[in-house]
């Protein structure tokens, strides 16, 4: 970008003024990861019944932008004032205004996480394209990593923009050299791609999905071919911690499938701001 205005001049207001962009994108992201999963299974169900030359009912029009943003209990319409990221939740005590049924407090955590998040990304890149680019790949894996949790699944689109943006913003070597993130990108896909075969031949049963393929892909588009050892090392520590811990703290079966697209996500966010100290300290130890 070309020179910074005087208003982000000042590094700490620059962050500060991200932080607040943040907050405003982490209460849209509340919209995207409720509804981007009952429009993709509406979508699949209208796909199917045209399979089977059936006509489904007319059903309300469903997007992000509509309807309102609604009390899923009582159905009460959310006013603006009841929709400040973070403030509204505590000032309601967590709960609807007009039913007084409980909202779950993910809400203000998604938003305080991604005002949080882009704060520190304005902070440590500073004005420029690199910050721009981290509060975008932010946003996505917060979407992401929430979605996986609720579903299982890792929208395509989601995942599949997230790439080409990656490509994107490394024609100008944001994060890495255009050579380095298509091999990144291309090698992140087929090496879980490979893992899942390797797997499945040999057990019989299926151990990711192929968002999971699509979503280290575009990590290695954002990051380049030289994070993928570093990413795949951390999201697999941080699986196996956690997995371990939910089925002896939590008893939680061994049979229970565990989404591993938090992991990913939580091991891009490393990348992102400590990628090549920490691949230095890797190949040291090495």
């Amino acid at each position: 970008m070309p020179g910074a205005p005087a208003v982000f001049a000042d590094p700490l207001l620059f962050a500060l003024l991200s932080g607040v962009v943040g907050l405003l994108v982490g209460s849209f992201l509340n919209v995207v990861i409720y509804r981007l999963p009952k429009m993709m299974d509406r979508d699949w169900r209208v796909h199917c019944a045209e399979l089977r030359g059936e006509v489904l009912p007319e059903q309300e029009r469903f997007s992000l932008a509509w309807p309102g943003s609604r009390c899923p209990a009582c159905g009460h319409a959310i006013t603006a004032m009841e929709n400040v990221p973070v403030l509204s939740w505590l000032f309601l005590r967590g709960r609807c205004s007009a039913c007084r049924q409980p909202i779950s407090s993910r809400y203000p955590l998604v938003e305080a996480i991604s005002g949080l998040l882009c704060a520190f990304a304005a902070f440590h890149f500073g004005y420029g394209w690199a910050a721009a680019g981290a509060m975008l790949l932010i946003w996505c894996l917060i979407a992401l990593t929430c979605i996986d949790l609720d579903t299982l699944l890792l929208p395509d689109s989601i995942t599949l923009p997230l790439l080409w943006a990656g490509l994107l913003f490394n024609l100008f070597g944001t994060f890495a050299d255009l050579h380095s993130a298509v091999i990144g990108a291309a090698s992140g896909y087929l090496s879980l791609w490979l893992v899942y075969w390797g797997f499945k031949l040999t057990t019989g049963k299926e151990g990711m999905g192929y968002g999971d393929f699509k979503l280290l892909a575009a990590l290695g588009a954002w990051f380049g071919w030289q994070m993928l050892p570093l990413t795949i090392l951390l999201s697999s520590l941080l699986g196996a911690v956690v997995g371990i811990a939910m089925i002896v703290v939590a008893k939680r079966g061994r049979s229970v499938p565990i989404p591993f697209g938090p992991y990913l996500a939580a091991a891009g966010g490393l990348a992102l701001f400590w990628g090549k100290p920490l691949t230095r300290a890797y190949v040291g130890l090495l």
